[in-house]
């Protein structure tokens, strides 16, 4: 009796910690002061960032990629695609995906704390964020970006840049910012006109 118990202690035990590991990459972001939850990309949402896509070239970064389905599909138009993800079992599974659908050299994944790294190099940007981080999040991507990239937006807008186009409705909006707008560079013409589906 005293060795099956040691032995059910011993699972329980094992279990418990398993579960630690497995769950906490998911549960503390909600104890960061800005909560940033793990929110699967719609398919719509997808198709909707492709669309501010179009014409468009240069590398790709996702701040905070999940499960790598927007850099996945970027990849697979042909894109330079990194994802920045602070969850390392997401990170492991998008590289999983990323290998399996066979885009793999073009689409990376780090584990990264976005406010660490620096997004210089990239020309678009497509964040998935949350009301609290955008103010913050704008000035950092002001800072560090060329006048030619572009930051796309999903589910929630910059609050202190207006858009330069629009697709989706609902929770599926993506927003599109051309960087040297906001900056007061001279418009000139994209060939794309802004995209609102209805």
């Amino acid at each position: 009796r005293s060795s099956w118990g040691m032995l059910v202690t011993a699972a329980v035990g094992g279990t418990l910690v398993a579960l630690h590991a497995v769950l906490t990459p998911f549960v503390t972001p909600a104890l960061r002061p800005v909560c940033l939850p793990f929110v699967p990309a719609t398919a719509a949402q997808i198709r909707n960032v492709l669309k501010m896509l179009e014409s468009r070239s240069g590398p790709l970064a996702d701040l905070g990629s999940g499960d790598g389905r927007i850099v996945i599909a970027a990849a697979k138009k042909g894109f330079k695609a990194a994802g920045y993800e602070l969850n390392p079992w997401l990170v492991w599974y998008s590289r999983h995906r990323a290998w399996r659908d066979g885009v793999h050299q073009n689409a990376k994944f780090y584990i990264s704390d976005l406010w660490k790294v620096s997004f210089s190099h990239y020309r678009n940007i497509v964040v998935f964020g949350v009301p609290q981080m955008m103010p913050q999040l704008a000035k950092k991507l002001e800072e560090e970006l060329e006048c030619n990239a572009r930051i796309i937006a999903c589910r929630f807008p910059f609050p202190c840049w207006i858009p330069d186009h629009t697709a989706g409705e609902g929770i599926d909006t993506v927003w599109a910012y051309d960087l040297k707008h906001s900056r007061g560079y001279e418009t000139k013409s994209l060939g794309i006109t802004p995209v609102t589906d209805s």
